[in-house]
């Protein structure tokens, strides 16, 4: 009876071996199909950049891309980081591109994202972008960039475009947050809640918050939240913070 007890849990080990290999081998198999695809349209980008002349404002061929995927919106890239994406928002689900890539693909890394309580024009106060930590520095992951003095210092800038225009955003913070829903927890349309998100920006107590004085921000600015996970820490967020501006 043992004897035979022994051979199952060895057949069971087998088996849950043999799964969780295959499982590896699916994950990291998706994972590099769904890069490559961020690689193809970040290449078509650069390639439509060195086309069209120094004035062109958006370098970016939105038909193209819509060709990919109508829920491809705008373009998001942040100098000296690898943050060069497009962001989609779906119409129906607001999760479903947290681990869809901009193609459909499902799993990881999925893609930079916005959900549909904000306006895809950007006029909303606050426009929260969510993407990605991920190990390997793709997504989100060089927003901790900013956690160093230096670097928040030297790097200011955040462009996106869109269809019909260019901005250009100032980074005004970095900080550790909560996990809260923030456009749950502050109604855009709510001064007094415009008021209490930045006031609760500079209440935020961690060694890695940043902030730049001189940038005028409050309540009627147009605003945009960088939002990422900490490794580690799930009950918190790392935001870098973005006013737009006149360039």
């Amino acid at each position: 009876m043992k004897k035979r007890v022994g051979k199952i849990l060895f057949w069971l080990c087998i088996v849950v071996c043999v799964l969780g290999v295959a499982y590896i081998a699916i994950y990291y198999f998706r994972k590099d199909k769904n890069e490559d695809v961020y690689q193809k349209v970040q290449k078509q980008v650069e390639e439509k950049k060195q086309e069209e002349d120094a004035e062109d404002e958006i370098p970016i061929d939105f038909a193209s891309l819509k060709e990919t995927n109508p829920d491809i919106y705008a373009w998001i890239e942040i100098p000296d980081t690898n943050v060069n994406y497009p962001i989609v928002q779906s119409a129906d689900d607001d999760s479903y591109y947290l681990n869809h890539t901009i193609d459909g693909q499902e799993g990881y890394p999925g893609s930079i994202y916005t959900e549909k309580v904000n306006a895809k024009d950007f006029s909303d106060f606050n426009t929260v972008i969510y993407g990605h930590d991920m190990k390997d520095g793709s997504m989100f992951k060089d927003l901790h960039k900013f956690e160093d003095a230096d670097f928040f210092e030297q790097h200011d800038k955040v462009t996106i475009y869109t269809e019909n225009e260019c901005k250009t955003y100032q980074i005004f913070a970095a900080v550790v947050y909560d996990n809260r829903h923030l456009m749950y927890s502050f109604d855009n349309n709510n001064i007094s809640d415009r008021k209490a998100f930045l006031e609760s920006l500079s209440e935020s107590r961690s060694l890695k918050n940043q902030f730049r004085s001189g940038v005028e921000v409050d309540e009627n600015s147009h605003i945009i939240t960088l939002s990422t996970c900490i490794g580690g820490q799930p009950d918190k967020r790392f935001l870098v913070e973005a006013v737009e501006i006149d360039e």
